[in-house]
């Protein structure tokens, strides 16, 4: 019996992005993207299923519903928002209101591929916010949603809906729906084996014998 959406969430609340980053490695995965940072130092983890919004250039005159607004009124608890803006760093495509609407949600944080703005609100709700940096400008007029659900690709990383998501301090962590058991379960163990590791450092073993390469076999998830 595999585990279910609310186990592997709450599994990996447990972890921490390195941790999870080690086990797509040794089981040959990707997942760990490069370029996006905490805007405010939560100090906590993010993690939940991932929900995709896709941004675009706004290519008409008119007005436009605003980007990830319906996929926030229909967010469930634990969802975390991941916006692809194609790494745009002129252009916010998360502010405060969106914010607001999604702690109502229970959307357990905001992961863009782009700019936000608004950090401090998003921090005074404890909204887990994530992105390349954070500007001014506004999307109003600028970008509009492109697709909502559909599989997009975040620093060059493949990602679907439903997949899921860790993000700490350390960085981002994708994790295919398909691996997710078997990732998570690999990420405890090699956090169980960190442990005893600093265990003997802490009683005096030398670190250059601890973090030798022979003391990291491959960590199989049988």
């Amino acid at each position: 019996m595999g585990q279910t959406p609310a186990e592997t969430i709450a599994a990996l609340r447990g972890l921490d992005s390195c941790a999870v980053s080690d086990a797509l490695d040794t089981l040959g995965l990707p997942g760990a993207v490069m370029g996006l940072a905490p805007m405010w130092p939560s100090g906590s983890v993010t993690a939940g299923r991932v929900r995709t919004v896709s941004a675009a250039p706004k290519s008409s005159a008119g007005p436009a519903t605003h980007i990830a607004t319906s996929l926030v009124a229909g967010a469930d608890p634990d969802d975390v928002v991941v916006i692809d803006n194609h790494g745009r760093r002129d252009v916010s495509c998360w502010g405060g209101l969106l914010a607001e609407a999604a702690v109502q949600r229970g959307i357990a944080g905001v992961i863009v591929d782009g700019a936000c703005r608004d950090v401090q609100e998003s921090a005074a709700l404890g909204l887990g916010l994530y992105a390349r940096n954070a500007v001014s400008v506004s999307a109003r007029g600028r970008i509009v949603q492109q697709a909502m659900d559909e599989r997009i690709q975040v620093a060059g990383v493949a990602v679907a809906p439903h997949d899921y998501v860790i993000a700490d301090v350390n960085g981002v962590v994708f994790v295919a729906a398909e691996h997710a058991e078997r990732v998570v379960g690999l990420a405890q163990r090699i956090v169980e084996r960190e442990a005893r590791m600093a265990e003997a450092v802490r009683a005096g073993r030398d670190v250059s014998e601890v973090m030798h390469d022979s003391q990291f076999p491959t960590v199989t998830a049988e």
